[in-house]
């Protein structure tokens, strides 16, 4: 049986949220996903420490201890991996956690992403005002260096926003059964989002809070008349992005049509990009067909090549 089109509501539509009606303050918590972190984590985590309840750090780096990078506070729970779980579990470990210690919601944090000012405060506050019962993420506009516009619209309802800088409602988390392992990294924020919304939860934006945020070591070329954007990442993540768009694709096409035929373009341009533009060439266009590959053999989970 065919499942129900959903249509995006994706641009103003602000009656959708309602004014709580006695003041409450959310209990939250935040999370943030180290692997092999720069000196800077310090103080990126200290740009939302004071602002949330607990901060709990999940290291994916193999077999090395980073809580000499940390800021010194009673606030964090540091929990080693030791090895590399992939973003996806990474998450889950930080959000069961949060749900263990009674939060409603939870920060997301990329460990190269940082609040500046009051950002996290306007976001928390707008989160503190409005009924959250149905609200299954609400984001801040991202300021990535390729891509930083002034916004007239102070809420959005886009189909996806990134993981970093989100809070997340952990009710709506446990109910949809929270970020998929198998997906190891990359689409992770994509597939959760798109289940939040099949599921009757909103994915909000609210553009009065923003959040800079560093996008791979992305560049702009000068191509022909118009300018393109390449993210340059490294082969391994050729791998992860192309194989979990096509899972995603293939989960969400009932729901998001179009959406999903626009994200399954991107890997065209991506490969094009990176024949034009991008390092290592042969390396991110095999993983690419490695991943292709591996979505038509229903392979999932951490990437399995020895290259």
């Amino acid at each position: 049986m065919r499942r129900k089109k959903i249509v995006d509501n994706a641009v103003k539509n602000p009656t959708l949220i309602t004014k709580r009606k006695k003041e409450k303050k959310l209990k939250i918590a935040a999370t943030v996903i180290l692997y092999e972190p720069e000196e800077s984590i310090k103080e990126n985590i200290e740009s939302y420490l004071n602002d949330v309840e607990i901060v709990y750090v999940i290291d994916n780096s193999i077999n090395k201890d980073h809580q000499d990078k940390l800021p010194k506070s009673k606030k964090i729970v540091y929990i080693n991996n030791k090895r590399n779980l992939g973003i996806a579990t990474a998450l889950n470990i930080g959000c069961k956690k949060a749900l263990e210690d009674k939060f409603e919601f939870i920060l997301t944090m990329d460990q190269d992403s940082k609040f500046e000012g009051e950002n996290l405060k306007i976001l928390i506050d707008f989160a503190n005002e409005h009924e959250t019962k149905k609200i299954g993420i609400i984001s801040p506009y991202h300021e990535i260096k390729t891509n930083i516009k002034e916004k007239n619209i102070d809420v959005e309802y886009p189909i996806e926003v990134m993981t970093s800088g989100n809070l997340l409602n952990l009710e709506a988390y446990k109910n949809i059964k929270g970020f998929k392992d198998e997906m190891f990294i990359d689409c992770v924020d994509i597939e959760l989002c798109m289940n939040l919304r099949v599921n009757g939860y909103e994915v909000i934006r609210y553009n009065k809070a923003r959040l800079r945020h560093e996008l791979g070591n992305s560049k702009i070329y000068n191509f022909i008349i118009k300018k393109v954007v390449t993210s340059n990442h490294n082969a391994i993540r050729r791998y992860y992005i192309t194989r979990n768009i096509l899972y995603t694709h293939q989960m969400y096409y009932d729901y998001f049509p179009e959406y999903c035929d626009y994200i399954k373009r991107i890997l065209k341009y991506q490969a094009r990009n990176i024949l034009l533009f991008e390092h290592h060439k042969y390396k991110k266009i095999r993983n690419m067909l490695r991943g292709y590959k591996d979505f038509k053999r229903d392979i999932k989970g951490e990437y399995n090549y020895s290259d």
